[in-house]
Parts: structure tokens; sequence; C-alpha cells
């Protein structure tokens, strides 16, 4: 178990938990609100043989009815049980996801200034950012993150000479 001695202080001034954990000096220890016990998990036995769980893509899309079964079994297995997966041949380039981390990594490096230019307050903004400071709870543990959430509106429209829809 996680227990902290007294309650901590963020300072109203902290815009993201990027800031908080950059100064060291601001706290003495993990805000009461960010720890929890992690009684409640059966720890792994170091012998045992689980790996992540992997996820072929490609059999949900073009494979077998007894392969799309047999993975979307699996799929789900994996959300129950580990919480994620690695998802294998999706047919997105390696460079492409290589440029959304660069993405990634250079919007959280901006200043607090520039990204509160993205900050979340309605929840149809197709670009929003935040951190847990800002949110409601998840029980009564705060998630320790900074996030960015993009919303692409994919519309569908109708082909008037054979009536399909088309992407």
């Amino acid at each position: 178990p996680l227990y902290i001695a007294a309650p901590t202080v963020i300072p109203s001034k902290m815009a993201s938990i990027k800031v908080l954990a950059e100064s060291p000096n601001l706290l003495g220890s993990i805000p009461s609100d960010y720890a929890y016990s992690m009684n409640h998990y059966t720890p792994l036995d170091s012998d045992q043989e689980d790996s992540i769980p992997i996820i072929d893509y490609s059999l949900l899309t073009s494979g077998t009815p007894d392969q799309r079964s047999k993975v979307i079994d699996e799929l789900g297995k994996a959300c129950e049980e580990w919480g994620f997966f690695l998802l294998v041949n999706h047919g997105v380039p390696e460079t492409l996801i290589d440029k959304v981390f660069d993405a990634s990594n250079e919007f959280f490096n901006l200043s607090e200034e520039e990204k509160q230019n993205f900050d979340g307050n309605n929840a149809l903004d197709p670009i929003r950012c935040g951190t847990s400071f800002h949110n409601a709870r998840m029980g009564k543990i705060l998630l320790w993150r900074d996030y960015l959430k993009q919303t692409f509106i994919r519309v569908l429209r109708t082909d008037t000479h054979s009536g399909e829809g088309v992407a």
C-alpha cells in the first residue's frame, strides 16, 4: 500500500502534470489525490510466460470467419485481462506513426501559455488538451496525466448515381 503522511497542496499556478513532475522542489511527495493502493491488483508471478497480447488486425478484415471469430475472442480477452494490447498488421505506415509521436512530443513541449489556446472547455472542440487538475474525479483518485484529444469527423455522403455511401 502507498500512504501519504500529509495532504500536499498543489500550487494554484500549476497548469499541468508535466510542470508538476518537472518541479520536484514544489512538492515533497505525490499529492494524495493521485496516490492509490495497489492491494486490489494481483502481481504477476515472475515465472509466468504471459506477454502482452498481440492482435492481428489483418485477420479481422480479411481472414476467414473462423479466424475473425478467434481474433475477436482474443481481443475481448486482452481488454478484460490486460486492458491493452499490441495491434499488428494494421496498415498504418511506420512513418505516419513516427510523425504522430513527433507532433505529440512537440505539442507537450509547448509553453503552458501556448497549450492554453487548446484548453478543452467544449466537448465539441476539434482539438482539446487538459490535465486531471481540471477534470472530474474518477472515483476518489485523479489520473496523473496531461492529455491531447483531436476529434476527426468523417462525413459520409451519398453517391446520387448509385445510391451507395461514399467516404
